[in-house]
C-alpha cells in the first residue's frame, strides 16, 4: 500500500464550521491511527448544508407561514364563534316570538264574555244559545269563550252520570219558574259535552236549574230574598261562578 504525505492528513481535520454550526463533517473511510496509509474512499458523499442566508430565509418562512396558520385557524374559530352565537341568539328570538304568538292567540281565544242576565232585552252575539241556556256576548270568529264572574241562585239540583245526556230538568218546569222572575234569566244545565255550555263551581254529575243573580254581591243577596218570598225553593243557594263553551 501507498504511503501518503502525513502533511495531507490534516485534511481529516474537521473544518471549524462544522464544530460551531453542528454540520456533519464527511470523513474518508481511513482509521485515524492509520490516517496516512491509504483507505478506499467512499462512493456516497454527504451534500454539504445550504449556505446561512439560505437557511435564515427559509427558517422566516416557515415561521411566517406557521404565523400565517395560526392566524387563518383564529380566523376560523371566531367565524365558528359568531355563527355559535348568531344561531343561539336566533334560537332566542324564535323562542320568544312563539311564545309571544301562542301568548296573543290564547288571548284571543279566551274572552271573558258579558252576560246576558235579562231575558227581555236582546243578546247582541253571534251564535244562537238553546232557550235554556244562560245566554253571553260572544265576539265573531270566537273558538274559546267564557265569561265574566257572575251570581247565580241555585233553585233545583238533580243528580245525573256525567256522561248521561238523557237527565235534566225538563223545560217545562223552567218556563214556569220563569215566569216569576221575568226580569232575570233562568237556565238550566245539561251534560259535559262540546255542544252544550259548562258552568264552573258545578258538580259534573249533578243537573242545575238556577236564576241569573247580577255581578255583585248585593245584588245576588236581593236576587236570594226575592227567590225565598215564592216558598217554592227552600233549599236555594247563591253560587258564584262563570259559563262559556269550547267551540274547538
Amino acid at each position: 500500500m501507498k504511503i501518503r504525505d502525513p502533511i495531507s492528513c490534516s485534511s481529516l481535520i474537521p473544518p471549524l464550521s462544522s464544530l460551531l454550526f453542528g454540520e456533519v463533517q464527511e470523513w474518508l473511510n481511513w482509521q485515524h491511527w492509520k490516517c496516512c496509509e491509504r483507505g478506499t474512499v467512499p462512493w456516497v458523499r454527504i451534500p454539504p448544508s445550504p449556505p446561512l442566508e439560505q437557511r435564515s430565509e427559509a427558517g422566516g418562512d416557515q415561521r411566517s407561514e406557521g404565523v400565517s396558520n395560526r392566524g387563518k385557524m383564529e380566523m376560523k374559530r371566531s367565524k365558528l364563534s359568531r355563527i355559535a352565537f348568531s344561531a343561539g341568539l336566533g334560537s332566542l328570538v324564535v323562542a320568544a316570538f312563539l311564545a309571544h304568538s301562542a301568548a296573543g292567540q290564547r288571548r284571543r281565544a279566551t274572552t271573558h264574555a258579558t252576560i246576558c242576565g235579562n231575558p227581555r232585552v236582546a243578546c247582541k252575539t253571534s251564535v244562537t244559545f238553546e232557550p235554556y241556556a244562560l245566554p253571553f256576548r260572544v265576539p265573531k270568529n270566537a273558538v274559546i269563550v267564557d265569561t265574566e264572574l257572575f251570581y247565580a241562585v241555585i233553585l233545583k239540583s238533580i243528580r245525573g252520570n256525567e256522561g248521561d245526556c238523557n237527565i235534566f230538568i225538563p223545560e217545562d218546569q223552567r218556563l214556569k219558574t220563569q215566569v216569576l222572575f221575568p226580569d232575570h234569566k233562568v237556565f238550566t244545565s245539561r251534560c259535559n259535552d262540546i255542544e252544550t255550555e259548562f258552568f264552573t263551581r258545578v258538580n259534573r254529575n249533578s243537573r242545575i236549574m238556577a236564576v241569573f243573580a247580577g255581578t255583585t254581591l248585593a245584588d245576588a243577596n236581593r236576587m236570594l230574598a226575592a227567590v225565598k218570598v215564592t216558598g217554592k225553593f227552600p233549599g236555594a243557594n247563591i253560587r258564584r261562578m262563570r259559563t262559556g263553551f269550547n267551540g274547538t
